[in-house]
């Protein structure tokens, strides 16, 4: 018996052991992890291409609207790697909550098989044959919205002390509305969690018209930055279903610590720096387990004292003062309750106003270079009645003895924000569970933001 002919539609990836082509079911979606219970092959558009479907058979046509599109015109079919148990709820009530209590393993994720913690070695294999370039750059420019943004904040001083670079980070729609300036010699970094953020994609196009080396830190194999940049580094969170970011933040943030670790290995006097670092990131999965342990203490925080509050501040500085806007972001986020992260060091200039013996504080506290300033904010708060909630150091009896505080385990200072954002995760679920609110969806939200 003859083979049928094939027509040219017809993929050799749907035949049968003898040959016969076999019926095709399509599924259309915009998050592959949508369709994994349904099939594990996918094909991934690029932008401007219209897909037809018609009597089973698929094709993919081309608007090209200029002489320079350059984009293949056949379309490779991919296997995901997802299981569907990553994007069930298992034994927890909502996804965002398993997605805190993963932390421990998808942290080891973004640092299995790039961190080297006897030799105290870092190898990114997303940026091998890029390293060179980005020491020579004349500056880092880090764009993002949102949690990734503050991601950017938490590591940017980490960059510029162990690589004396100039590192500065935007938000991707005020990097657009005011046009920076962008040069040959720039290094541009795009962090996005899903690789699909409309305002960042835009920031990556207007660099890389202006000939600027571009870098892309998602946590989608096959999004339009993880295309489009000229390399990167994937940060093996796993998928991520509850729309406001918690285990992403996380890896966004020990990604980027990575780069800048990597970078700078060819400097030796920041060598007992970077083994600190290094000897930090090792201990950080038992770290964030210690801080989960106490899940019933800030569940009895949020019902006894903030819970019927209408408003919250959280102070910090330096590494802490993207923790702070992080975990205001996380509250206002899932909770609908107003909450503000502040520089500290900026009480004096205005925020101080609004302390009294009825505002609510959080005030990060832990223990660093900075610790004198931050007990300065702290008596400017008492001295006005504030009674502030302590994020502090295990066994800081300071402030234990005298204020009310959550404790967690004292690690190296670039990494301790990682340790900090975790109670405020905590904090701001189980203030949107005591308001009766979708946790995993909230109003007006949504996971990817694809439009500007």
């Amino acid at each position: 018996m003859s083979r049928p002919a094939l027509n040219r539609s017809q993929s050799r990836a749907f035949l049968s052991e003898d040959g016969m082509p076999q019926p095709i079911e399509y599924f259309l979606a915009s998050d592959a992890s949508a369709i994994v219970e349904h099939t594990k092959r996918v094909l991934y558009m690029e932008d401007d291409d219209i897909a037809h479907i018609a009597d089973g058979e698929l094709h993919i046509h081309r608007v090209r609207r200029s002489k320079e599109d350059t984009s293949p015109a056949t379309r490779s079919i991919q296997t995901l790697e997802i299981e569907l148990a990553e994007i069930m709820k298992g034994s927890f009530d909502h996804f965002m909550q398993k997605e805190i209590y993963e932390q421990p393993e998808s942290v080891v994720n973004t640092m299995r098989g790039r961190v080297n913690f006897e030799n105290h070695q870092v190898t990114l294999g997303g940026l091998r044959g890029f390293t060179q370039i980005i020491r020579r750059a004349r500056r880092i420019i880090f764009i993002a919205c949102g949690t990734s943004y503050h991601s950017c904040l938490a590591t940017r001083a980490i960059f510029e002390e162990l690589n004396e670079i100039g590192t500065q980070a935007e938000l991707a729609s005020d990097f657009l509305d005011k046009g920076s300036p962008i040069f040959r010699d720039d290094v541009c970094i795009f962090v996005s969690q899903s690789g699909e953020t409309a305002d960042t994609i835009l920031a990556m196009r207007y660099c890389l018209e202006r000939g600027a080396l571009c870098v892309g830190v998602t946590n989608t194999v096959g999004s339009s930055i993880s295309r489009e940049t000229h390399c990167g580094v994937h940060i093996n969170a796993g998928p991520e279903i509850g729309v406001a970011s918690t285990k992403a933040y996380t890896s966004q943030y020990i990604a980027l610590v990575m780069m800048a670790l990597q970078l700078s290995q060819d400097t030796t006097s920041k060598t007992e720096r970077r083994k600190e670092i290094i000897d930090g990131l090792y201990r950080l999965p038992g770290h964030i387990k210690e801080v989960l342990v106490n899940d019933n203490k800030l569940q009895k925080l949020a019902v006894d004292t903030l819970g019927h509050e209408k408003s919250l501040l959280i102070l910090g500085r330096g590494y802490q003062n993207a923790t702070c806007l992080e975990g205001a972001l996380k509250i206002k986020e899932i909770s609908y309750m107003h909450s503000e992260g502040i520089f500290a060091g900026e009480l004096k200039h205005g925020p101080l106003a609004l302390i009294d013996e009825h505002m609510p504080i959080l005030l990060i506290m832990t223990q660093d270079k900075l610790y004198p300033k931050v007990q300065s904010a702290l008596q400017q708060v008492t001295a006005r009645k504030g009674n502030p909630i302590i994020i502090c150091n295990t066994g800081d009896e300071n402030l234990t003895k005298t204020y009310k505080t959550i404790e967690v385990p004292k690690t190296s200072d670039c990494l301790q924000g990682l340790v900090n954002i975790i109670p405020l995760q905590l904090l701001s679920y189980h203030l949107a569970i005591l308001k009766g609110v979708d946790v995993d969806f909230p109003r007006n939200l949504a996971k990817s933001v694809t439009v500007e």
